[in-house]
Protein backbone atom coordinates (compact mmCIF):
# COMPACT_ATOMS: atom_id res chain seq x y z
CA UNK A 1 0.00 0.00 0.00
CA UNK A 2 2.98 2.03 0.67
CA UNK A 3 4.06 1.37 -2.95
CA UNK A 4 0.51 2.88 -3.71
CA UNK A 5 0.37 6.03 -1.98
CA UNK A 6 3.99 6.78 -3.34
CA UNK A 7 2.59 6.39 -7.05
CA UNK A 8 -0.28 8.13 -6.68
CA UNK A 9 1.84 10.95 -4.77
CA UNK A 10 4.84 10.81 -7.71
CA UNK A 11 1.76 10.67 -10.65
CA UNK A 12 0.43 13.95 -8.76
CA UNK A 13 4.11 15.37 -8.94
CA UNK A 14 4.41 14.77 -12.24
CA UNK A 15 1.34 16.37 -13.80
CA UNK A 16 1.90 19.59 -11.67
CA UNK A 17 5.94 19.92 -12.39
CA UNK A 18 6.29 17.97 -15.79
CA UNK A 19 2.60 18.09 -17.37
CA UNK A 20 1.05 21.06 -16.60
CA UNK A 21 3.83 23.20 -14.83
CA UNK A 22 2.33 24.90 -12.79
CA UNK A 23 5.18 24.88 -10.05
CA UNK A 24 8.59 25.79 -11.70
CA UNK A 25 11.19 23.05 -11.21
CA UNK A 26 14.22 23.99 -8.50
CA UNK A 27 15.65 23.19 -6.01
CA UNK A 28 13.71 24.18 -3.43
CA UNK A 29 10.52 22.77 -4.67
CA UNK A 30 11.75 19.50 -5.37
CA UNK A 31 13.04 19.09 -1.85
CA UNK A 32 9.75 20.81 -0.52
CA UNK A 33 7.55 18.03 -2.57
CA UNK A 34 9.84 15.45 -1.76
CA UNK A 35 9.71 16.36 1.91
CA UNK A 36 6.14 17.17 2.29
CA UNK A 37 5.56 13.96 0.38
CA UNK A 38 7.61 12.03 3.60
CA UNK A 39 5.38 14.23 5.86
CA UNK A 40 2.37 13.30 3.80
CA UNK A 41 2.91 9.37 4.26
CA UNK A 42 4.40 9.38 7.60
CA UNK A 43 1.20 11.46 8.96
CA UNK A 44 -1.28 9.29 7.57
CA UNK A 45 0.11 6.04 8.45
CA UNK A 46 0.22 7.32 12.23
CA UNK A 47 -3.70 8.45 11.54
CA UNK A 48 -4.46 5.07 10.12
CA UNK A 49 -2.45 3.30 12.44
CA UNK A 50 -4.18 5.13 15.63
CA UNK A 51 -7.89 5.92 14.27
CA UNK A 52 -8.42 2.85 12.41
CA UNK A 53 -5.77 0.14 13.28
CA UNK A 54 -5.61 -2.96 11.78
CA UNK A 55 -4.56 -6.81 13.29
CA UNK A 56 -3.36 -9.14 10.86
CA UNK A 57 -2.94 -11.51 13.40
CA UNK A 58 -6.70 -12.25 14.10
CA UNK A 59 -7.31 -15.84 14.64
CA UNK A 60 -10.75 -18.15 15.33
CA UNK A 61 -10.54 -19.74 19.24
CA UNK A 62 -12.29 -22.52 20.40
CA UNK A 63 -12.94 -23.71 24.11
CA UNK A 64 -11.26 -27.21 24.61
CA UNK A 65 -12.08 -29.04 27.38
CA UNK A 66 -9.04 -32.06 28.68
CA UNK A 67 -10.68 -35.00 29.22
CA UNK A 68 -8.83 -36.50 32.10
CA UNK A 69 -9.65 -39.90 33.61
CA UNK A 70 -10.38 -39.54 37.61
CA UNK A 71 -9.49 -42.93 38.16
CA UNK A 72 -6.26 -45.22 37.08
CA UNK A 73 -6.39 -48.06 34.46
CA UNK A 74 -6.09 -49.92 31.64
CA UNK A 75 -8.09 -48.92 28.64
CA UNK A 76 -9.99 -51.47 27.05
CA UNK A 77 -12.56 -49.61 24.60
CA UNK A 78 -12.20 -46.56 22.83
CA UNK A 79 -15.36 -45.91 20.82
CA UNK A 80 -14.71 -42.55 19.15
CA UNK A 81 -13.70 -41.59 16.02
CA UNK A 82 -11.52 -38.29 15.31
CA UNK A 83 -13.80 -35.29 14.54
CA UNK A 84 -16.93 -37.28 14.46
CA UNK A 85 -19.82 -35.54 15.81
CA UNK A 86 -21.19 -36.45 19.26
CA UNK A 87 -23.88 -36.04 22.03
CA UNK A 88 -23.43 -35.42 25.86
CA UNK A 89 -23.47 -38.79 27.37
CA UNK A 90 -21.69 -40.67 24.60
CA UNK A 91 -19.08 -42.91 25.60
CA UNK A 92 -15.27 -41.44 24.46
CA UNK A 93 -13.45 -44.62 26.38
CA UNK A 94 -13.48 -47.07 28.94
CA UNK A 95 -11.19 -48.22 31.58
CA UNK A 96 -11.36 -51.91 32.87
CA UNK A 97 -13.83 -51.90 35.34
CA UNK A 98 -13.06 -55.45 37.11
CA UNK A 99 -11.14 -54.21 39.86
CA UNK A 100 -13.63 -51.56 41.04
CA UNK A 101 -16.25 -53.85 40.00
CA UNK A 102 -14.82 -56.35 42.68
CA UNK A 103 -14.26 -53.87 45.34
CA UNK A 104 -17.98 -52.58 44.96
CA UNK A 105 -18.79 -56.40 46.00
CA UNK A 106 -16.44 -56.79 48.92
CA UNK A 107 -18.12 -53.81 50.57
CA UNK A 108 -21.57 -54.40 50.11
CA UNK A 109 -21.11 -57.78 51.36
CA UNK A 110 -19.45 -56.26 54.47
CA UNK A 111 -22.35 -53.51 55.33
CA UNK A 112 -24.62 -56.17 54.74
CA UNK A 113 -23.19 -58.19 57.74
CA UNK A 114 -23.05 -54.51 59.92
CA UNK A 115 -26.86 -54.11 59.23
CA UNK A 116 -27.82 -57.65 60.13
CA UNK A 117 -25.72 -56.64 63.59
CA UNK A 118 -27.61 -53.27 63.88
CA UNK A 119 -30.66 -55.83 63.37
CA UNK A 120 -29.73 -57.83 66.42
CA UNK A 121 -28.94 -54.70 68.26
CA UNK A 122 -32.64 -53.40 67.29
CA UNK A 123 -34.18 -57.35 68.28
CA UNK A 124 -31.99 -57.11 71.42
CA UNK A 125 -33.44 -53.37 72.43
CA UNK A 126 -37.32 -54.71 71.78
CA UNK A 127 -36.90 -57.53 74.17
CA UNK A 128 -35.30 -55.38 76.94
CA UNK A 129 -38.38 -53.09 76.96
CA UNK A 130 -40.79 -55.88 76.80
CA UNK A 131 -38.78 -57.55 79.90
CA UNK A 132 -38.86 -54.03 81.57
CA UNK A 133 -42.49 -53.44 80.81
CA UNK A 134 -43.77 -56.83 82.54
CA UNK A 135 -41.15 -55.88 85.65
CA UNK A 136 -43.39 -52.72 85.93
CA UNK A 137 -46.03 -54.43 85.74
CA UNK A 138 -45.39 -57.07 88.38
CA UNK A 139 -43.98 -54.20 90.75
CA UNK A 140 -47.87 -53.11 89.65
CA UNK A 141 -48.85 -56.13 91.17
CA UNK A 142 -46.65 -56.65 94.31
CA UNK A 143 -47.25 -53.27 95.10
CA UNK A 144 -50.87 -53.86 95.41
CA UNK A 145 -50.99 -57.43 97.22
CA UNK A 146 -48.39 -56.23 100.06
CA UNK A 147 -50.12 -52.94 100.23
CA UNK A 148 -53.91 -54.84 100.77
CA UNK A 149 -52.04 -57.03 102.91
CA UNK A 150 -50.33 -54.18 105.32
CA UNK A 151 -53.75 -52.25 105.48
CA UNK A 152 -55.72 -55.08 106.73
CA UNK A 153 -53.16 -56.09 109.50
CA UNK A 154 -52.85 -52.09 111.05
CA UNK A 155 -56.64 -52.17 110.59
CA UNK A 156 -56.75 -55.46 112.37
CA UNK A 157 -54.64 -53.69 114.72
CA UNK A 158 -56.67 -50.66 115.24
CA UNK A 159 -59.81 -52.34 116.23
CA UNK A 160 -58.00 -54.58 118.64
CA UNK A 161 -56.73 -51.66 120.23
CA UNK A 162 -60.11 -49.65 120.30
CA UNK A 163 -61.62 -53.06 121.54
CA UNK A 164 -58.92 -53.52 124.37
CA UNK A 165 -59.14 -49.73 125.06
CA UNK A 166 -63.19 -49.91 125.40
CA UNK A 167 -62.81 -53.02 127.70
CA UNK A 168 -60.06 -52.04 130.11
CA UNK A 169 -61.53 -48.59 130.50
CA UNK A 170 -64.73 -51.13 131.89
CA UNK A 171 -61.94 -52.68 133.97
CA UNK A 172 -60.94 -49.71 135.99
CA UNK A 173 -64.23 -48.74 136.23
CA UNK A 174 -64.97 -52.19 138.04
CA UNK A 175 -61.40 -51.66 139.54
CA UNK A 176 -62.72 -48.69 141.17
CA UNK A 177 -65.60 -49.28 142.38
CA UNK A 178 -64.29 -53.05 144.03
CA UNK A 179 -61.83 -50.58 145.77
CA UNK A 180 -64.38 -48.62 147.03
CA UNK A 181 -66.50 -51.46 148.35
CA UNK A 182 -63.61 -53.15 149.87
CA UNK A 183 -62.85 -50.05 151.86
CA UNK A 184 -66.09 -50.48 153.41
CA UNK A 185 -66.01 -53.96 153.78
CA UNK A 186 -68.67 -54.64 151.03
CA UNK A 187 -66.50 -56.70 148.79
CA UNK A 188 -64.01 -59.15 149.79
CA UNK A 189 -60.16 -58.48 148.58
CA UNK A 190 -60.41 -61.79 146.30
CA UNK A 191 -62.49 -59.35 144.07
CA UNK A 192 -60.36 -56.83 144.38
CA UNK A 193 -57.40 -58.98 142.96
CA UNK A 194 -59.90 -59.91 140.40
CA UNK A 195 -60.90 -56.81 138.90
CA UNK A 196 -56.60 -55.29 139.50
CA UNK A 197 -55.66 -58.38 137.78
CA UNK A 198 -58.11 -58.19 134.39
CA UNK A 199 -56.80 -54.89 134.68
CA UNK A 200 -52.91 -55.28 134.37
CA UNK A 201 -54.20 -58.30 131.16
CA UNK A 202 -56.13 -55.45 129.65
CA UNK A 203 -53.33 -53.01 129.74
CA UNK A 204 -50.93 -55.82 128.15
CA UNK A 205 -53.40 -56.86 125.96
CA UNK A 206 -53.56 -52.91 124.36
CA UNK A 207 -49.82 -52.25 124.99
CA UNK A 208 -49.66 -55.62 122.53
CA UNK A 209 -52.33 -54.22 120.18
CA UNK A 210 -50.44 -50.70 119.71
CA UNK A 211 -46.99 -52.86 118.89
CA UNK A 212 -49.10 -54.59 116.54
CA UNK A 213 -50.30 -51.56 115.17
CA UNK A 214 -46.32 -49.62 115.08
CA UNK A 215 -45.67 -52.69 113.45
CA UNK A 216 -48.09 -52.60 110.43
CA UNK A 217 -47.73 -49.00 109.96
CA UNK A 218 -43.72 -49.72 109.61
CA UNK A 219 -44.30 -52.71 107.11
CA UNK A 220 -46.62 -50.86 104.97
CA UNK A 221 -44.09 -48.08 104.57
CA UNK A 222 -41.02 -50.11 104.27
CA UNK A 223 -42.47 -52.88 102.05
CA UNK A 224 -41.78 -56.74 102.48
CA UNK A 225 -39.28 -59.11 100.42
CA UNK A 226 -41.78 -59.81 97.70
CA UNK A 227 -41.90 -56.30 97.13
CA UNK A 228 -38.34 -55.74 97.24
CA UNK A 229 -37.70 -58.60 94.52
CA UNK A 230 -40.33 -57.13 92.19
CA UNK A 231 -38.27 -53.63 92.51
CA UNK A 232 -34.76 -55.11 92.01
CA UNK A 233 -36.40 -57.15 88.87
CA UNK A 234 -37.12 -53.97 87.77
CA UNK A 235 -34.01 -51.79 88.23
CA UNK A 236 -31.92 -54.87 86.58
CA UNK A 237 -34.34 -54.59 83.65
CA UNK A 238 -34.19 -51.28 83.36
CA UNK A 239 -30.45 -51.09 83.02
CA UNK A 240 -30.68 -54.04 80.24
CA UNK A 241 -32.71 -51.66 78.50
CA UNK A 242 -30.57 -48.75 78.63
CA UNK A 243 -27.64 -50.50 77.68
CA UNK A 244 -29.32 -51.88 74.47
CA UNK A 245 -30.62 -48.42 73.91
CA UNK A 246 -26.94 -47.03 74.41
CA UNK A 247 -25.57 -49.97 71.63
CA UNK A 248 -28.25 -49.13 69.34
CA UNK A 249 -28.74 -45.55 69.72
CA UNK A 250 -24.64 -45.15 68.81
CA UNK A 251 -24.93 -43.62 65.55
CA UNK A 252 -24.13 -40.79 63.33
CA UNK A 253 -27.30 -38.75 61.56
CA UNK A 254 -29.28 -42.02 62.07
CA UNK A 255 -26.83 -44.19 61.18
CA UNK A 256 -24.20 -46.79 63.24
CA UNK A 257 -20.45 -44.70 62.70
CA UNK A 258 -19.56 -48.42 61.28
CA UNK A 259 -22.62 -48.48 59.19
CA UNK A 260 -22.11 -44.94 58.20
CA UNK A 261 -18.36 -45.64 57.29
CA UNK A 262 -19.11 -48.55 55.34
CA UNK A 263 -21.78 -46.68 53.62
CA UNK A 264 -19.64 -43.92 52.23
CA UNK A 265 -16.70 -46.23 50.93
CA UNK A 266 -18.98 -48.20 49.35
CA UNK A 267 -20.33 -44.76 47.50
CA UNK A 268 -17.01 -44.02 47.28
CA UNK A 269 -15.98 -46.97 45.13
CA UNK A 270 -19.02 -46.86 43.17
CA UNK A 271 -18.47 -43.38 41.90
CA UNK A 272 -14.97 -44.54 40.92
CA UNK A 273 -16.56 -47.73 39.16
CA UNK A 274 -18.92 -45.08 37.46
CA UNK A 275 -16.03 -42.88 36.35
CA UNK A 276 -13.98 -46.13 34.37
CA UNK A 277 -16.36 -45.01 31.58
CA UNK A 278 -15.60 -41.43 30.25
CA UNK A 279 -18.62 -39.81 28.31
CA UNK A 280 -19.02 -36.52 26.63
CA UNK A 281 -19.73 -33.46 28.39
CA UNK A 282 -21.72 -31.63 25.90
CA UNK A 283 -22.15 -31.97 22.15
CA UNK A 284 -19.14 -31.69 20.14
CA UNK A 285 -16.32 -33.71 18.85
CA UNK A 286 -12.67 -34.85 19.91
CA UNK A 287 -9.66 -33.99 17.71
CA UNK A 288 -7.06 -36.18 17.33
CA UNK A 289 -7.80 -39.26 19.06
CA UNK A 290 -4.65 -40.90 19.73
CA UNK A 291 -5.53 -43.03 22.56
CA UNK A 292 -5.75 -46.96 22.28
CA UNK A 293 -7.11 -50.02 23.90
CA UNK A 294 -4.73 -51.53 26.45
CA UNK A 295 -2.91 -48.36 26.91
CA UNK A 296 -2.80 -46.86 30.58
CA UNK A 297 -5.28 -43.89 31.93
CA UNK A 298 -3.95 -42.08 35.20
CA UNK A 299 -5.59 -39.70 36.70
CA UNK A 300 -4.54 -35.79 37.73
CA UNK A 301 -2.15 -36.64 34.80
CA UNK A 302 -0.46 -33.54 33.05
CA UNK A 303 -1.14 -34.69 29.53
CA UNK A 304 -4.80 -34.90 28.76
CA UNK A 305 -6.19 -38.27 27.26
CA UNK A 306 -8.27 -36.66 25.27
CA UNK A 307 -9.38 -32.96 23.72
CA UNK A 308 -13.21 -32.54 23.62
CA UNK A 309 -14.64 -29.77 21.59
CA UNK A 310 -17.78 -28.69 22.53
CA UNK A 311 -20.65 -27.64 20.20
CA UNK A 312 -20.33 -23.50 20.59
CA UNK A 313 -19.40 -20.75 18.13
CA UNK A 314 -15.91 -19.62 17.80
CA UNK A 315 -14.14 -16.82 18.93
CA UNK A 316 -12.54 -14.06 16.75
CA UNK A 317 -9.99 -12.17 18.73
CA UNK A 318 -7.29 -9.86 17.28
CA UNK A 319 -4.51 -7.87 19.07
CA UNK A 320 -3.64 -4.47 18.69
CA UNK A 321 -1.03 -1.95 20.19
CA UNK A 322 -2.11 -0.45 22.80
CA UNK A 323 -1.69 3.31 21.15
CA UNK A 324 -4.66 2.29 19.19
CA UNK A 325 -6.80 0.72 22.23
CA UNK A 326 -7.90 4.32 23.35
CA UNK A 327 -10.11 5.07 20.31
CA UNK A 328 -11.73 0.81 20.20
CA UNK A 329 -14.93 0.86 21.95
CA UNK A 330 -17.79 -2.28 21.89
CA UNK A 331 -20.02 -1.68 19.04
CA UNK A 332 -17.77 0.09 16.24
CA UNK A 333 -18.05 -1.67 13.07
CA UNK A 334 -14.72 -3.53 11.48
CA UNK A 335 -14.01 -5.80 8.87
CA UNK A 336 -12.45 -9.27 7.94
CA UNK A 337 -10.60 -10.53 5.41
CA UNK A 338 -9.57 -13.94 5.34
CA UNK A 339 -6.74 -15.75 3.46
CA UNK A 340 -9.12 -19.00 2.92
CA UNK A 341 -11.72 -16.26 0.92
CA UNK A 342 -9.40 -14.13 -1.43
CA UNK A 343 -11.07 -11.00 -2.55
CA UNK A 344 -14.30 -10.89 0.00
CA UNK A 345 -14.67 -8.71 3.15
CA UNK A 346 -17.16 -9.27 5.75
CA UNK A 347 -18.64 -7.22 8.48
CA UNK A 348 -17.95 -7.48 12.07
CA UNK A 349 -18.70 -5.58 15.05
CA UNK A 350 -16.69 -4.74 18.34
CA UNK A 351 -17.76 -6.64 21.20
CA UNK A 352 -15.35 -5.60 23.80
CA UNK A 353 -12.00 -5.09 24.66
CA UNK A 354 -9.96 -7.61 27.25
CA UNK A 355 -9.81 -6.24 30.28
CA UNK A 356 -6.42 -8.37 31.14
CA UNK A 357 -3.52 -9.60 29.02
CA UNK A 358 -1.57 -12.42 30.41
CA UNK A 359 1.92 -9.96 30.81
CA UNK A 360 -0.15 -8.31 33.37
CA UNK A 361 -1.30 -11.62 35.62
CA UNK A 362 0.66 -12.61 38.76
CA UNK A 363 0.65 -15.99 39.57
CA UNK A 364 0.18 -17.26 43.05
CA UNK A 365 3.70 -17.97 43.83
CA UNK A 366 4.46 -14.04 43.36
CA UNK A 367 6.14 -14.24 39.48
CA UNK A 368 4.66 -12.86 35.95
CA UNK A 369 3.22 -14.86 34.08
CA UNK A 370 4.42 -14.61 30.53
CA UNK A 371 2.31 -14.82 27.35
CA UNK A 372 2.43 -17.88 25.63
CA UNK A 373 4.22 -16.03 22.55
CA UNK A 374 6.99 -13.78 23.11
CA UNK A 375 6.24 -11.94 19.67
CA UNK A 376 3.06 -10.64 20.89
CA UNK A 377 4.86 -8.39 23.11
CA UNK A 378 2.39 -5.90 24.95
CA UNK A 379 -0.52 -6.06 22.46
CA UNK A 380 -4.37 -5.88 23.95
CA UNK A 381 -6.73 -8.37 22.25
CA UNK A 382 -9.53 -7.13 21.34
CA UNK A 383 -13.24 -9.75 20.49
CA UNK A 384 -15.11 -9.46 17.58
CA UNK A 385 -18.73 -10.57 16.93
CA UNK A 386 -19.98 -12.14 13.36
CA UNK A 387 -22.59 -12.45 11.64
CA UNK A 388 -24.04 -15.67 10.47
CA UNK A 389 -21.90 -14.60 6.67
CA UNK A 390 -18.83 -15.99 8.78
CA UNK A 391 -20.17 -18.69 10.18
CA UNK A 392 -21.53 -20.09 7.08
CA UNK A 393 -18.14 -20.57 6.16
CA UNK A 394 -16.87 -22.90 8.33
CA UNK A 395 -13.33 -22.49 9.11
CA UNK A 396 -11.68 -24.48 11.07
CA UNK A 397 -10.34 -23.27 14.51
CA UNK A 398 -7.05 -20.81 13.87
CA UNK A 399 -8.07 -19.65 10.90
CA UNK A 400 -6.14 -16.43 9.98
CA UNK A 401 -7.53 -13.19 9.57
CA UNK A 402 -6.96 -9.77 9.14
CA UNK A 403 -9.43 -7.67 10.99
CA UNK A 404 -9.63 -3.24 10.20
CA UNK A 405 -11.54 -1.01 12.98
CA UNK A 406 -13.08 1.90 12.10
CA UNK A 407 -13.32 4.55 14.71
CA UNK A 408 -14.79 7.59 15.20
CA UNK A 409 -11.99 9.81 15.16
CA UNK A 410 -11.01 11.05 11.59
CA UNK A 411 -13.82 9.02 10.01
CA UNK A 412 -13.00 9.75 6.46
CA UNK A 413 -9.82 8.30 6.29
CA UNK A 414 -11.63 5.16 6.83
CA UNK A 415 -12.09 4.84 3.20
CA UNK A 416 -8.27 4.76 3.42
CA UNK A 417 -8.26 2.20 5.18
CA UNK A 418 -10.92 0.25 3.33
CA UNK A 419 -9.19 0.21 -0.17
CA UNK A 420 -5.93 -1.22 1.71
CA UNK A 421 -7.70 -4.18 3.43
CA UNK A 422 -9.43 -4.80 0.19
CA UNK A 423 -5.83 -4.49 -1.64
CA UNK A 424 -4.31 -6.70 1.42
CA UNK A 425 -7.32 -9.12 0.66
CA UNK A 426 -6.96 -9.31 -3.41
CA UNK A 427 -3.22 -9.87 -2.91
CA UNK A 428 -4.23 -13.15 -1.08
CA UNK A 429 -5.22 -14.54 -4.90
CA UNK A 430 -1.13 -14.24 -5.56
CA UNK A 431 -0.38 -16.18 -2.42
CA UNK A 432 -3.22 -18.72 -3.27
CA UNK A 433 -1.19 -18.79 -7.22
CA UNK A 434 2.17 -19.28 -5.49
CA UNK A 435 1.11 -21.56 -3.15
CA UNK A 436 -0.88 -23.65 -6.40
CA UNK A 437 2.83 -23.63 -8.09
CA UNK A 438 3.98 -24.83 -5.21
CA UNK A 439 2.19 -27.68 -5.07
CA UNK A 440 2.17 -28.92 -8.38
Amino acid sequence: MIELILGTYGAACWLIFKKFKLVPITTYTICTAVLGGMFLLVGLLILLSVCHPVSHDGRFYSTVTQIVPQVRGKVIEVPVTTNAPLKAGDVLFRIDPKPYQLEVDRLEASLAGMNAKVSQLDARLASAQAATEVARSNLLVSESDYDRQARISLEISQAQIEQTQTRLELAKANLERSTELALSGAASQRELDSDQARVAALEAELLQAKSAEQKAQETLASGGNRLKAARDALKQAEAQEREARVALEAESDGVNPDVRQAMAELERKRWELEQTVLRAPTDGYVTQVTLRPGQMATPFSPNSAMLFIPNEKQMLVARYPQNAIAGIEPGMDAELAFQAYPGRIFPAKVEYVFDIIPEGQFLGAGRVQGGPDASVGDDIPVKFVFGEDVEELNLPTGAHVSIAVYTHNFHALAIVRKIILRIKSWENYVFFMKNFDAVH
